[in-house]
């Protein structure tokens, strides 16, 4: 594919970019980083299903949607872009990969790219986190455009539909390499990789893209999909969001065993069982596929939710698993895998009773999943950390799991001092670095994660 779009740099208005977001993130500046914001327009198509099952592109249709740029300059730059699919499930533009893995972008010289490619990212939409999950529901209130919240700013974005919305990130991404222009938000990078990332809706939607399309692009490297249910999203109509809930119902679908871009699934406690039920797409690891089911953690967390969490008013405190650590060297993992040929480490997946009706975790002695990508929050563990939370409770609270920290007997039982508890989560710590599933660099970070709650120094 020749992708032909035009940038426009966006100024003005009220200066700040809208992507919502609970957390500032790292500071760029301090890092050698600049933000921009561009107008990217072009020509995209829609998919349309023939019937041998392949795709032809019709309707081509205008477009100009939002990207948000974050790029060191030309000497921190190590040749990798991380091309984020926004997630759209709140009614607006959100950053939820770039939340989780933006330091380990910064430290590593990586750049960034967020891309407005739903509809509902350009055009205002309704919270979908009810509706998307279950088809039931009321949905949120009507979010406004981009171009309402700030005419200056965003005046002139236009979405032909999400019927557009492949075409339209494959064809953004592959123009990030064609940075020949002073006005290209990448001029002066030498971009050699571009790795696309997206949770929850997003990589529903990149989960069709590897499957149907990415072969056709060709605008890839590599994929990081996180969090996705059993299935994928539909190709969608032009002019209107896309309906999600078929990647709820099924069938199941795999990431195609012919796929000739790696492609990295990351997924939690909540994605594998609940109504995401992955657990009936799972498939074994390949020399182009890695999945990893991480124990203690859910569909999304505190990292996620930040200093807002008490506006959630779920009955218990959010998830405080340690999945931020195991994603940032996912994207650690994924640059070698393209540049150097060398694969992830595999992991054991989540222990499942699947002969249960429904299916439900295997637990140890405190409560915790059992099985999967191990961190030290589970390893060594002062709470129980869950994905699956039942009862009549929102389901905003469903995914964001629960943490009930352990009785002080038990804690005693288990550690009998303040010393015994931080040795053992400094063992956990160094276990998992040499396992390869949290980064070296995190080390200092996650033993100051250590919580040793009631435990006496």
């Amino acid at each position: 594919m020749t992708a032909t779009i035009a940038f426009r740099e966006l100024t003005g208005g009220a200066g700040q970019t809208s992507v919502m977001s609970a957390s500032p993130g790292p500071d760029l500046a301090g890092h050698g980083y600049s933000e921009l914001e561009f107008a990217a327009g072009g020509i995209a198509r829609r998919f349309v299903e023939r019937p041998d099952g392949d795709l032809d592109g019709v309707d081509p249709a205008p477009f100009t949607t939002r990207i948000l740029v974050r790029r060191p300059d030309a000497v921190q730059f190590n040749g990798h872009v991380v091309v984020e699919w926004f997630n759209v499930s709140s009614g607006a533009d959100s950053a939820p990969e770039y939340t989780y893995v933006a330091q380990e972008l910064v430290r590593s010289g990586t750049a960034y790219v967020g891309i407005s490619a739903q509809y509902t990212g350009i055009a205002g939409g309704r919270d979908s986190v009810d509706l998307e999950t279950t088809g039931a529901g009321t949905a949120g209130v009507q979010g406004d455009s981009l171009e309402a919240k700030d005419p200056e700013r965003y005046a002139g974005l236009h979405h032909p539909g999400d019927g557009y919305s492949y075409d339209m990130f494959g064809s953004i991404a592959q123009a990030l390499r064609d940075n020949d222009s002073d006005r290209h938000p990448l001029s002066g990078l030498d971009v050699r990789w571009v790795i696309a990332a997206g949770e929850s809706q997003s990589a529903m939607a990149l989960t069709t893209y590897v499957n149907r399309i990415a072969q056709k692009h060709g605008a890839i490297d590599a994929a990081l999909i996180h969090s996705r249910p059993l299935g994928q999203l539909p190709l969608g109509e032009p002019g209107k969001p896309i309906d999600i809930s078929p990647a709820y119902a099924g069938p199941p679908h795999p990431i195609r065993s012919d796929a000739t871009t790696p492609v990295f699934v990351v997924q939690t406690e909540t994605d594998v069982l609940t109504d995401f039920r992955y657990i009936e797409a799972r498939q074994p690891d390949t020399d182009i596929f890695r999945a990893w089911e991480v124990a203690g953690t859910s569909h999304a967390d505190l990292v996620q939710i930040g200093e807002y969490e008490d506006l959630l008013g779920c009955p218990q405190p959010v998830n405080r698993g340690q999945q931020v650590f195991v994603l940032r060297a996912a994207v650690a993992h994924l640059r070698e895998w393209i540049e150097n040929g060398t694969p992830p480490p595999t992991s054991a997946p989540l222990d499942v009773d699947v002969t249960a009706t429904p299916p439900r975790y295997a637990r140890d002695d405190v409560g915790n999943v059992l099985g999967g990508v191990r961190t030290p929050c589970v390893d060594a563990p002062t709470e129980v950390l869950s994905g699956v939370v039942t009862g009549d409770v929102p389901r905003i609270c469903v995914l964001f799991g629960s943490t009930t920290p352990l009785s002080d007997d038990e804690l005693a039982t288990r550690y009998p001092t303040h010393a015994d508890y931080l040795h053992t989560y400094e063992a956990s710590t160094d276990d998992a670095i040499a396992r390869g599933v949290i980064s070296p660099a995190d080390r200092d970070e996650v033993l100051a994660d250590a919580r040793p709650g009631p435990l006496s120094p």
